[in-house]
């Protein structure tokens, strides 16, 4: 613990340069990503016309979650967010290894995904005829050095890009949600299509909880902001009114977007495809330009690979901090104040996983399940640590929250939700490459952490 203490005491801080506003702006464009405009049809499939019903679901999980966040992030401003919680928690290795493996898993792998969506929208919009061989591949890997780039130049420039991109991605929801209201007050469309289910051999119930495991991946992304906190000014303070106005905004860009486009659109369209949005917009305005939305979905991607890219170096980082990592993850640069590091580390890993993965079935389960386990795990930890005082004043969740939280969550990730068997299978392989590499970094830190201590001082 001494050597973690003097490690942090020798490197330079993060610079804090996140204030209300752009904490704002983070967590919105890390929720609204590129997911919405995928899952609409999707979930509709499952429910029927009541599309908005699993987004509300989702949303109040998501809700009674991140009020636990909120009593970790200001209780312990720290970079790392779930995996330091974990760690401070119950103070096992191991633990604390999968969480952080399960979270960065969860980064990288989106980014790497949206780096690849980036690089076939990027052809789709200027018209160029490049297939899905190595020209997409290429293209994602110099995105993906961009994103590197604009990451270890600072957190300054990367949250004000983000800050242009998702204005960017909120302005292709509001034109769908504007052309919707127009057509609807036109007379088109159906309302009535809005409360009605179509489960097939479900219950209402069993179909709503079907559809909540897709619309839940819709959700995810305000954890990754409490990655951030050593870059936020004043966290325990704003954290909390940010985090829950920025879930509020997206929750009900959400459910507008949901009941716009199943009011316009037949269910049996809508779950056709892979563009909804798309079709949302030709019915309610025809003359409407839809290659723009090739340019916006270029743009959504784009941020949310910036974001991941953000918060994996950030979570690399913190562990290292707290001596879980190998303590060179730690280490800040003295100009940019980046952990530059941390930066590179991810930066390859994902660089590999473009080069070598062109495609990863039920991606967005998979990634939902590990983060629900995730969730379950924090919600348990923040009544263990109720027994660990802190000087300073923080954000208290009721009790009785975060009990919900861990059994909602934990009942999500159950087969009893009708999920689909291959996000099991591919979150079990995830998780034994992470055993494997827990045993790396054990012995990794047992050398690195003890060369020092070996060269002892000549016996006179």
């Amino acid at each position: 613990m001494a050597e973690v203490t003097a490690q942090r005491e020798s490197q330079p801080e993060l610079k804090r340069v996140m204030g209300p506003g752009l904490l704002l702006l983070f967590v919105v464009g890390d929720i609204l990503g590129s997911s919405i405009y995928a899952l609409t049809g999707k979930v509709a499939n499952e429910v029927g016309g009541a599309v908005w019903v699993p987004f509300v679901v989702s949303f109040l999980v998501a809700l009674v979650t991140a009020m636990s966040y909120l009593e970790l992030v200001t209780k312990y401003p720290h970079a790392a967010g779930a995996a330091l919680y974990t760690h401070k928690a119950f103070g096992i290795q191991f633990l604390t290894f999968m969480v952080a493996f399960a979270v960065m898993c969860s980064g990288i792998t989106s980014a790497s995904t949206a780096s690849r969506a980036f690089a076939a929208n990027f052809a789709a919009a200027f018209d160029l005829d490049l297939g899905k061989g190595i020209a997409i591949t290429l293209i994602a890997l110099a995105f993906m050095m961009v994103v590197a780039a604009i990451n270890l130049r600072g957190v300054s420039e990367g949250v004000k890009l983000n800050v242009l991109l998702t204005c960017i991605e909120l302005t292709g929801l509001l034109i769908v949600i504007g052309i919707g209201c127009w057509a609807l007050g036109a007379g088109d469309g159906d309302f009535g299509r809005v409360v009605e289910f179509d489960t097939g051999d479900r219950t209402a119930v069993g179909g709503v909880i079907a559809a909540t495991t897709l619309a839940f991946y819709a959700m995810v992304g305000f954890e990754d902001s409490v990655n951030m906190a050593e870059e936020c000014k004043q966290p325990s303070r704003i954290f909390p009114k940010v985090l829950l106005a920025g879930l509020a905004i997206t929750a009900l860009v959400y459910v507008l977007v949901s009941i716009t486009a199943i009011a316009l659109v037949p269910v049996a369209q809508l779950g056709q495809g892979d563009t909804p949005l798309l079709q949302v917009v030709q019915v309610g305005w025809p003359a409407f330009p839809t290659h723009v939305f090739a340019y916006i979905s270029m743009i959504a991607v784009a941020n949310t690979a910036l974001i991941n890219m953000l918060m994996a170096s950030r979570l690399l980082y913190g562990m290292a901090r707290q001596g879980v990592l190998p303590r060179q993850l730690g280490h800040v640069h003295a100009g940019r104040r980046t952990p530059y590091i941390a930066i590179l580390f991810t930066t390859l890993l994902a660089l590999c996983l473009i080069a070598v993965v062109s495609e990863v079935p039920e991606l967005g389960g998979t990634t939902a399940l590990l983060l629900l386990a995730v969730f379950t795990i924090v919600n348990v930890a923040v009544l263990v640590l109720r027994r660990d005082p802190v000087a300073h004043e923080h954000f208290r969740t009721p009790t009785a929250l975060p009990v919900i939280g861990a059994l909602t969550c934990g009942f999500l990730v159950t087969p009893w939700t009708d999920r689909n068997p291959e996000q099991y299978a591919i979150a079990g392989v995830l998780l034994a490459v992470g055993v494997v590499l827990w045993g790396v970094n054990h012995l990794a830190i047992r050398y690195f952490h003890a060369a020092p201590a070996a060269a002892k001082p000549p016996v006179e």
